[in-house]
C-alpha cells in the first residue's frame, strides 16, 4: 500500500500514454510430456512504484482509467508475443480485467490499430468475478471472442465457490485451477472442487491447467487433481520471452463449439428441442414446480446458479420475495427478470426490466444449473382471461444439461450490470454497527453503559445476537464473541445480515415458518434448528427469541440466545434409535416364544403317537 500511495497522481495514465506496459511471459506445459505448450502473459508497469500489476492496477482504479490500462496491458502482451515468436505452435495465454469490462466490451479489448499474424493463437483468461458482475456483457464478448477464433480460459477455478457455479455458462476450453489447490493440504473444499472440475472436464473435453506448482509435491498433488497443464516456477519463472533449450509442443484444445452470439434474442421457452413434449398446466402447478425447483437449488448451495422469469413485476409476492431472500443467502448467484423488475429487486438478487416485445415476457421460466446438476422449468402463456392462478401455460421441465445451459445463458444475457458501486462491495455493516451502539447504550454512543453492557455480553457463554426489526430485511446489529466460536462467523461478516445464511437444505421448514409467525406477531419463541458454521459443518441451535419493545410498546428489536446442544439431540436420537431397536428385539422375542410354544404342543402330541414310539 505504501507503493501505491506513493505513486504520482497521474502516474497510471502517464505509463499508458507512454507506452511503458509492458509483459513477461511464464511457460505452460504439458506434464506428460515435458514440453512448453503456451506462455501467459503477465503485466508489468514501469520501473519504479507502479512496476508491479497490483500496484499499476490500483493506480488505475484510483485515476478511472481501468479499462483503458487493461487494453494497452493485452496490446501489449499480443505484440510482445509476436516480438518475441511466441507463434503457432505455441499459444498465448492474455488476461482480461473483470471490473474493466463496460457496454462495450469488445471494443475496449482490442487496439483497432493492432493487426496480428495468423500464427498468433490465443487463449482469453476471465474469472467468475466478471461474469457475476456483467453477465449479459461478458457471455456476448465472449461469443464474439470464440468467432475470432480465440479458445476461452476460467481462472482461479477453486478461489471461489461461484467459479464452479459458472463454469458450465462459461463453457471454457482450459480451467485453471487457483494455487492454492495444489499447496494446500487437502479438505472437503479441494475435494468438491475437484468433483465439479473433472466432471465438467470429462463431459466437455476441457484442459485442466494446476497453476503454483513450485516443487515436486505441488506437481503430485496436480496430476491427482486431473491437470494435464502446468505452470509455476517448477517449470520457469516469467521472463522476457520463450525459456531457452525448451522443447515445444502444440496445446490440444476441445473443438471448438458453436457460439451463441443470438442469446439474447431468443427466449428460455424457444431452447427447447422439438422433440421435447410440451404440456399445459394451470399457474398454480407451476409455482410448486418452482418451488421444489428452488428448494433443490438451495441444497446445492453455493456452486449453483438460479435464473428465474416472472413475466411482471407484480407477480412477484411477498411470499416470493421471503424464498428469494432465502435464495440470495445460500445460493451462489441468483437472478429474476420481469417487466418493471429493477435491477437489484432485492439485497444481492440480480434483476432486469422485460420489455413489453421481449419474448421472455410472455414466459414463466426458472433455471437451476451446477456442476452436478441442471433442470429447468419452461412455460409460455397462453393467454387465458381470468383468476391469476387458473391461467393456462405450455410447459416443459427439462433435466437434459445443453437445453438448461440454453436457457439460462438466454436470461443471464438480459440481466442489469451492477453499479460500480456495488460491484465487488459487501453489505455496508455501517448502519448495523450503529444501531447496535444506541440499543447497547440506551442513548448515543459514548453512554457511561455501553461499555459495561457490552463487556456483560461479551462475557456470556451463550450465542448471544441482536435483530433489528426497523432496518431493511431485519440484520444482525450485534453477536457476542460466543457466537462468533459458535457459528464460525466474524462479527464482520454477519452484521447487517439477515440471520437465514445459518439455514441450510436440511434445516427444518416448519420451525423456521413458527419463528418468522412468531416474529410477526411480537411473540417470543424458541425452537431447536439445524444451523451451518461457516465451514459448512452442521450444529443444533437451541435458539430462544424475545421481543424488545421501545416507550410506544412497538417490537423493535428481537434479542437472541444461542445454545449449542448437538450433543443432547445426538444422545437423545440414540437413545431414541436404541429404544426402537429394543422394541424390535422384544416383539421377535415375543414371535419366537409364540412359534416355541407352537411348537412345543405339537411336539408333544408327537412323541405320544403309535409311530413315534416305535421309532
Amino acid at each position: 500500500m505504501e507503493e501505491i500511495q506513493d505513486a504520482p497522481a497521474s502516474a497510471a495514465r502517464t505509463a499508458i500514454r507512454d507506452g511503458a506496459v509492458t509483459s513477461v511471459f511464464q511457460p505452460i506445459v504439458e506434464l506428460d510430456s515435458g514440453r512448453v505448450v503456451a506462455y501467459e502473459a503477465l503485466a508489468r508497469g514501469p520501473e519504479g512504484v507502479l512496476r508491479s500489476p497490483d500496484a499499476l492496477f490500483a493506480a488505475a482504479r484510483a485515476e478511472g482509467c481501468l479499462t483503458e490500462l487493461d487494453q494497452a496491458c493485452r496490446a501489449a502482451a499480443l505484440r510482445g508475443a509476436v516480438d518475441q515468436g511466441l507463434l503457432a505452435p505455441l499459444t498465448v495465454f492474455v488476461n482480461v480485467e473483470p471490473d474493466a469490462l463496460d457496454d462495450a466490451p469488445l471494443a475496449a479489448m482490442f487496439d483497432p490499430a493492432d493487426r496480428f499474424p495468423d500464427g498468433l493463437q490465443v487463449v482469453l483468461e476471465i474469472t467468475e468475478r466478471a461474469l457475476a458482475a456483467r453477465p449479459a456483457e461478458l457471455l456476448r464478448t465472449v461469443a464474439r471472442v470464440r468467432e475470432l477464433g480465440w479458445a476461452v480460459a476460467l481462472d482461479d477455478v477453486g478461489a471461489e465457490s461461484l467459479s464452479l457455479a459458472f463454469m458450465p455458462l462459461l463453457r471454457p476450453d482450459v480451467v485453471k485451477l487457483d494455487l492454492r489447490l495444489v499447496q494446500e493440504r487437502p479438505g472437503p473444499a479441494i475435494a468438491e472442487i475437484m468433483n465439479a472440475v473433472n466432471a465438467y472436464a470429462e463431459s466437455t473435453g476441457a484442459v485442466v491447467l494446476a497453476a503454483g506448482i513450485e516443487d515436486g509435491r505441488h506437481l503430485t498433488m496436480a496430476r491427482a487433481l486431473g491437470a494435464t497443464l502446468g505452470q509455476g516456477w517448477l517449470f520457469g519463472r516469467p521472463g522476457p520471452g520463450a525459456v531457452p533449450g525448451q522443447r515445444t509442443g502444440a496445446l490440444r484444445l476441445p473443438d471448438a463449439r458453436p457460439s451463441d452470439a443470438d442469446a439474447a434474442m431468443i427466449s428460455p421457452f424457444a431452447c427447447l428441442p422439438s422433440e421435447v413434449a410440451v404440456r399445459e398446466a394451470p399457474k398454480a402447478l407451476l409455482i410448486e414446480l418452482s418451488k421444489q425447483l428452488e428448494r433443490q437449488a438451495m441444497r446445492l448451495g453455493e456452486t449453483c446458479v438460479v435464473a428465474a422469469a416472472f413475466q411482471e413485476a407484480r407477480h412477484v409476492t411477498p411470499a416470493t420475495r421471503q424464498r428469494y431472500r432465502d435464495l440470495v443467502e445460500r445460493v451462489g448467484f441468483v437472478a429474476a427478470l420481469g417487466e418493471d423488475l429493477p435491477v437489484e429487486p432485492l439485497p444481492g438478487l440480480r434483476g432486469a426490466h422485460l420489455a413489453p416485445d421481449d419474448p421472455v415476457r410472455g414466459e414463466w421460466d426458472i433455471v437451476v444449473l451446477s456442476p452436478h446438476f441442471s433442470a429447468a422449468l419452461l412455460a409460455r402463456d397462453l393467454g387465458d382471461d381470468g383468476p391469476d392462478m387458473d391461467r393456462r401455460f405450455a410447459f416443459a421441465l427439462t433435466y437434459e444439461r445443453d437445453t438448461v445451459v440454453r436457457a439460462a445463458h438466454a436470461l443471464l444475457s438480459r440481466v442489469a450490470p451492477r453499479s460500480g458501486a456495488e460491484a465487488g462491495a459487501a453489505p455496508s455493516s455501517a448502519p448495523a454497527v450503529a444501531a447496535a451502539r444506541q440499543l447497547l447504550a440506551g442513548s448515543g454512543a459514548g453512554h457511561p453503559g455501553e461499555a459495561l453492557l457490552e463487556r456483560a455480553l461479551a462475557a456470556v457463554g451463550s450465542g448471544v445476537t441482536i435483530v433489528d426489526l426497523r432496518l431493511p430485511d431485519q440484520p444482525l446489529v450485534y453477536v457476542n464473541p460466543a457466537f462468533e466460536q459458535l457459528s464460525g462467523f466474524r462479527a464482520r461478516e454477519v452484521l447487517g445480515r439477515n440471520c437465514r445464511f445459518l439455514q441450510g437444505a436440511d434445516t427444518d421448514p416448519a420451525a423456521v415458518g413458527r419463528i418468522r409467525a412468531a416474529v410477526a406477531a411480537g411473540e417470543p419463541v424458541q425452537e431447536v434448528l439445524l444451523n451451518l458454521r461457516a465451514e459448512g459443518s452442521t450444529w443444533w441451535n437451541d435458539c430462544s427469541l424475545t421481543p424488545v419493545t421501545d416507550a410506544s410498546g412497538a417490537v423493535v428489536q428481537y434479542i437472541g440466545i444461542q445454545t449449542d446442544v448437538s450433543a443432547r439431540v445426538e444422545a437423545e436420537r440414540a437413545l431414541a434409535t436404541e429404544r426402537d431397536r429394543c422394541r424390535d428385539y422384544e416383539a421377535r422375542l415375543a414371535e419366537l416364544g409364540t412359534r416355541r410354544t407352537a411348537d412345543g404342543h405339537r411336539g408333544q402330541t408327537s412323541i405320544d403317537s403309535p409311530g413315534a414310539r416305535r421309532a
